[in-house]
């Protein structure tokens, strides 16, 4: 087996946790790989170097070590060579990188075995104005005024057919896996990280009834940002890629073709953290 170790610097500041890990996979007698981009000073005896594209042509698994954020960034990457993921949690929370450091010696040997099964998960697709714009999402497509200094009105479709109209903050379509992060602050429900399911959910409504929806993954939702708008909106795909929204403009969001693979340990993983980070916080 041959594994891919994809480092957040700014969380493993000197590579202690990587070395680690490094010096486990290689005991149970894994080849370790490490990008090249990470500087000069990122000595990991244990592991080769090269460039990430290079790296991941001939991974079999990808570890990420730092917290969700840093397992969203490695994402889109291996959605590309259809990669699986396990995360290492250096992070507050930890619902997507499930492995703990305390975990890491047995669940590290376990994945160096195949003793471990991989959850698929769906992403949202979120185009522009019939494709100006495109992105995908783990977790979640989120729009939001750009100035954020006063509501904005959006009208909501579904397969074209209308739906409600929202005053709100912003909008929040989260997937499955998603549903823990963002949508759950904002008063969505979490929902089971196998449903064939997606959520959207206002950022603070100015009505009470207006409640999240719940769509079937075969729906396609649009949304218009109202012409009579003050400002742009922004429509951002897990914080990192991001459009800007004129006043008429709209997006459809609807679920991705391709799905993500993360290494898992228990049948249900997903309620495992919810568990373990959620209700005992």
């Amino acid at each position: 087996m041959t594994v891919l170790l994809y480092p957040n610097p700014l969380k493993d500041t000197d590579l202690s946790v990587t070395r680690r890990a490094a010096a486990l996979l290689r005991s149970y007698g894994v080849r370790v790989l490490l990008p090249d981009d990470l500087g000069p000073d990122a000595v990991c005896p244990e592991s080769e170097r090269m460039p990430m594209e290079q790296a991941l042509s001939i991974t079999d698994q990808v570890v990420t070590i730092g917290g969700d954020g840093t397992l969203l960034r490695a994402a889109s990457q291996c959605l590309k060579h259809d990669k699986p993921l396990l995360g290492i949690n250096l992070g507050r929370m930890g619902f997507l990188a499930t492995c703990e450091m305390d975990e890491m010696p047995h669940k590290l040997k376990r994945l160096a075995q195949g003793d471990c099964h991989f959850e698929r998960r769906s992403l949202l697709q979120v185009e522009k104005n019939d494709g100006a714009w495109s992105a995908a999402a783990l977790n979640d497509v989120v729009l939001y005024g750009k100035s954020r200094m006063h509501p904005m009105d959006y009208t909501i479709y579904c397969d074209g057919v209308f739906v409600c109209r929202y005053r709100s903050d912003g909008i929040i379509a989260a997937t499955p896996t998603g549903s823990t992060a963002y949508s759950l602050s904002a008063g969505g429900p979490i929902l089971d990280a196998s449903a064939s399911v997606f959520v959207l959910n206002a950022i603070c409504p100015h009505s009470p009834r207006q409640i999240p929806l719940v769509f079937s993954h075969t729906r396609r939702v649009t949304v218009v940002s109202e012409a009579a708008n003050r400002d742009k909106v922004l429509a951002s795909a897990d914080s990192r890629v991001s459009c800007e929204l004129e006043p008429g403009d709209r997006v459809d969001i609807f679920v991705a073709k391709t799905q993500l693979r993360l290494a898992a340990f228990d049948e249900a993983e997903q309620f495992r953290a919810i568990e373990t980070k959620l209700m005992r916080r």
